[in-house]
């Protein structure tokens, strides 16, 4: 299967541009082992997202939230409660780390989470509520905070 890649302002445009929930549905936020896939809209409809939110099985402070563009292509991950991260340059990043689309590199490339867009790192809801900030998301999916998280 060929490898899909966009050009860095392809995906720059993608990251930027308005999301939206595409209907009303009610997301249970995942238990351990759990993943939710949430379809998203930008603005004109024109373009389609998905938003994933994974939790580990074993771990409850483990899990990954990403952004994907035409099905495949990851604009940003963030990753949390894991080991670091190795760059292509061989630089470590420690968890928490967050993977943004790098033209010829894809999503290969970690950096440290900034601290004024995600001040609350121990709470992995309020880690999906800064990360669809992050990722543009205007009018975000309902998800239901559970008793664990």
């Amino acid at each position: 299967m060929a490898e899909i890649s966009l050009t860095q302002f392809e995906a720059d445009a993608l990251l930027a541009l308005e999301k939206h929930r595409v209907d009303e549905t009610r997301h249970e936020y995942p238990g351990l082992g759990g993943v939710i896939i949430i379809p998203l809209l930008s603005t004109d409809k024109r373009e389609s997202f998905l938003l994933d939110v994974r939790r580990s099985r074993v771990n409850l402070s483990k899990g990954t939230y990403q952004n994907r563009a035409r099905g495949a292509i990851i604009l940003a991950r963030l990753d949390f409660g894991g080991p670091p991260h190795r760059n292509p340059d061989d630089e470590e990043i420690q968890c928490p780390h967050l993977h943004v689309y790098r033209e010829g590199f894809g999503d290969k490339w970690a950096l440290p989470l900034p601290a004024e867009r995600f001040p609350n790192v121990d709470d992995p809801f309020a880690l999906v509520e800064a990360f669809m900030r992050f990722v543009n998301i205007v009018e975000p999916p309902h998800i239901s905070r559970d008793l664990f998280t």
